[in-house]
């Protein structure tokens, strides 16, 4: 009888909102260096207002972690661009997805506040795009920087809005994991929408194998 091969689970690191913490990145380099990850998500807001650029990606790269980004409300898309394109093995997710064998992982960044602000419409537009890639894929993980609303996320902070785009999203699309940031004093928190896991990772990393 042939023995079935069982699949590797990806070992991942997921934060947000670095805002341009060199010394943060550094940690947490040499964290998922340490812990074996095989992915280090990056959930928006990457920089302090486009500025403070250097060292965000590169600590990561020496460690030799792939690395996915998608901009928040603090930087533009063709920042991310900029970055994905500046650092090998580095993707931007924003509107794209990957697949690393059985997992499917998409996203959309930006938010519905500051100079880059994005539409709840486009955003679920762009969301939808991208699981729509992922059919007959076993997990998924979807990666946004804003939370989504009629959540314990929105009522930590009522100067940080939520958006209905990222809630419509996970009902529709049910993905495993659903990654966000934006509102830093809902770091670390989880809970579930559905069969879906929210995990907010501003500030607070979380690492995960899926």
């Amino acid at each position: 009888m042939k023995e079935r091969k069982v699949q590797k689970k990806t070992r991942i690191l997921a934060i947000g909102d670095i805002h341009g913490d060199k010394r943060l990145t550094q940690k947490l380099a040499d964290k998922a260096e340490k812990e074996n990850i095989d992915l280090v998500i990056l959930a928006g807001d990457l920089t302090h207002f486009e500025n403070s650029l250097e060292g965000i990606i590169g600590p990561f790269i020496k460690a030799k972690k792939q690395v996915l980004i998608i901009p928040g409300n603090h930087e533009s898309v063709e920042t991310v661009n900029f970055l994905a394109k500046m650092y090998p093995n580095t993707k931007s997710l924003h509107g794209y997805y990957i697949k690393r064998g059985k997992l499917g992982i998409f996203g959309a960044g930006l938010a519905n506040i500051g100079p880059f602000a994005i539409s709840e419409k486009e955003l679920f537009e762009m969301l939808k795009e991208g699981n729509a890639q992922l059919k007959n894929i076993e997990k998924r993980i979807m990666v946004t920087h804003i939370h989504p609303s009629g959540t314990t996320m929105e009522k930590m902070s009522k100067f940080v809005p939520a958006s209905t785009a990222v809630r419509k999203a996970i009902e529709k699309f049910q993905p495993d994991i659903a990654i966000c940031g934006h509102v830093h004093e809902a770091a670390g928190m989880e809970e579930m929408i559905g069969k879906t896991r929210v995990i907010n990772v501003s500030r607070k990393e979380k690492i995960f194998e899926i």
